[in-house]
């Protein structure tokens, strides 16, 4: 874990993170996609209202994800989902457009927290004191919240490009690089959904003769 305060908090003593009263957990879902928006949760859990069974949404079903992100929503005292969009990420690349989704999630809380703790080991600079957490998403409650809110919001996402964009089979790869998608890319082309600056897409963007 590492510590750092944003840029308007003051520095923090040793130890003074565990004594913040509001911590929100950060988290993203989707950097590695050829298509499709990047998102980021961000969740403060009430001790009072506990919620089992918590890990890293990639370990979970999507129905356990499903089941467990209504119960973030409706026992948690406060959370976010934010996105970037397939033309920020290209504007931006992908890690400043993580990075954005994760201030807009951390932002858009009703409460606003004492402490944002971040999985990873990039943060955003937010007007809050911050930490990062490799594997946070499997350490930290918080953050295995955030993770399964920004996972099941961006699998509806890329549900809903699929019905736009139906031969690309989005609803099934959630636009990775499988070899599925991979072969539809190069046999139609990329879509407005598919992000350019990302090599395979640029790929077959030149195969067709664009640069």
């Amino acid at each position: 874990m590492s510590r750092r305060p944003a840029s308007d908090c003051q520095p923090q003593l040793p130890g003074l993170a565990g004594l913040a009263q509001r911590v929100a957990g950060v988290d993203e879902a989707g950097r590695g996609p050829l298509a499709g928006p990047v998102f980021a949760a961000a969740v403060i859990l009430d001790p009072e209202r506990p919620i089992l069974g918590l890990r890293d949404s990639k370990v979970l079903s999507p129905q356990r994800r499903e089941q467990l992100a209504g119960e973030i929503r409706e026992r948690a005292l406060a959370w976010s989902v934010a996105s970037a969009s397939v033309e920020e990420i290209d504007a931006l690349n992908i890690l400043q457009a993580t990075l954005l989704a994760m201030r807009r999630a951390v932002e858009r809380l009703a409460i606003a927290p004492d402490l944002a703790r971040i999985d990873g080991n990039r943060a955003p600079i937010l007007g809050c004191a911050v930490e990062t957490l490799v594997k946070g998403d499997a350490l930290d409650p918080a953050i295995s919240a955030a993770s399964i809110l920004a996972k099941t919001d961006r699998d509806a996402e890329m549900g809903r490009l699929h019905t736009d964009y139906p031969h690309y089979r989005f609803d099934q790869h959630k636009g990775y690089p499988s070899p599925l998608h991979l072969a539809l890319l190069r046999s139609h082309g990329p879509c407005p959904a598919h992000r350019r600056s990302f090599s395979p897409v640029r790929h077959a963007l030149e195969q067709r003769g664009f640069r």
